[in-house]
């Protein structure tokens, strides 16, 4: 899971760096659709069986990097802390994989 806090660390950290024209040119859409793909797996974890995950709301760009921190510590804790998932290692590598994308589509 250390790769996971340590790229979604990154990410937010750049996130937090970039002008408001870079955020509202697309980098803080970008950023809430990670947040809220993140928040989703984590709820699939945490509620297996549940209905549909419930939405993280969009609270503004400059919140976005905050959100996506959160929720990528959420899944780190969800997997770490998930009895019996033999693929946590695989999911993390999965969720790793998404915020390296959306931070090339960021431009990062």
């Amino acid at each position: 899971m250390t790769s996971l806090l340590a790229a979604v660390d990154a990410f937010a950290d750049r996130l937090r760096a970039l002008p408001q024209s870079r955020l509202s040119r697309g980098a803080a859409a970008e950023a809430l659709s990670l947040a809220r793909e993140l928040a989703a797996r984590t709820q699939r974890i945490e509620e297996p069986g549940a209905a549909a995950p419930r939405e993280m709301p969009e609270a503004g760009m400059f919140a976005v990097a905050d959100q996506v921190a959160v929720a990528g510590h959420d899944l780190a804790e969800a997997l770490a802390s998930a009895s019996g998932d033999a693929d946590a290692a695989g999911r993390a590598a999965e969720a790793v994989a998404l915020i390296e994308a959306a931070a090339k589509r960021c431009g990062l």
